[in-house]
């Protein structure tokens, strides 16, 4: 499975991670951001059953993603640092504003994601994700 990951993300090779959970195809890496690993969550209609908040555009765009979250309580902030008694989720989108990724904040600091189908891995930082395997660069929230 590391195989996989390092042929999708190369820069993960510089960053420290570590496999936390095993394959499993009910959820995705935004349903993991948001705590629910019982759903596939995703604005528009795929080939996976989705959810999606009640209320919230069902369009791939970084400012429904916003939106979708803010349902949940968060905010945007200026950048992923650890800052105690705050969720952290930081977002990733293409060139075209399409999102691709998210990773969620651990309590020490790391960062924790998803990525697609497969398990869930802790990195350090969110540097081995960005700008490889066409996730794009990150917003946070």
């Amino acid at each position: 499975m590391l195989k996989v990951l390092r042929a999708l993300f190369p820069s993960l090779r510089d960053c420290p991670r570590q496999l936390t959970s095993p394959y499993d195809e009910t959820y995705n890496c935004i349903a993991w951001a948001a705590g629910d690993v019982s759903n596939w969550w995703w604005p528009t209609p795929g080939s996976k059953p989705n959810y999606w908040p009640e209320g919230i555009p069902t369009v791939e765009t970084v400012p429904a993603f916003i939106q979708a979250f803010a349902s949940l309580g968060y905010v945007v902030c200026d950048d992923g640092s650890l800052e105690p008694g705050f969720d952290k989720v930081a977002l990733y989108a293409d060139e075209h504003g399409i999102p691709t990724h998210m990773a969620k904040q651990l309590p020490d600091g790391t960062w924790s994601s998803k990525i697609g189908e497969l398990p869930d891995i802790q990195h350090d930082s969110l540097e081995g994700l960005e700008g490889t395997g066409g996730i794009g660069e990150a917003s946070y929230g």
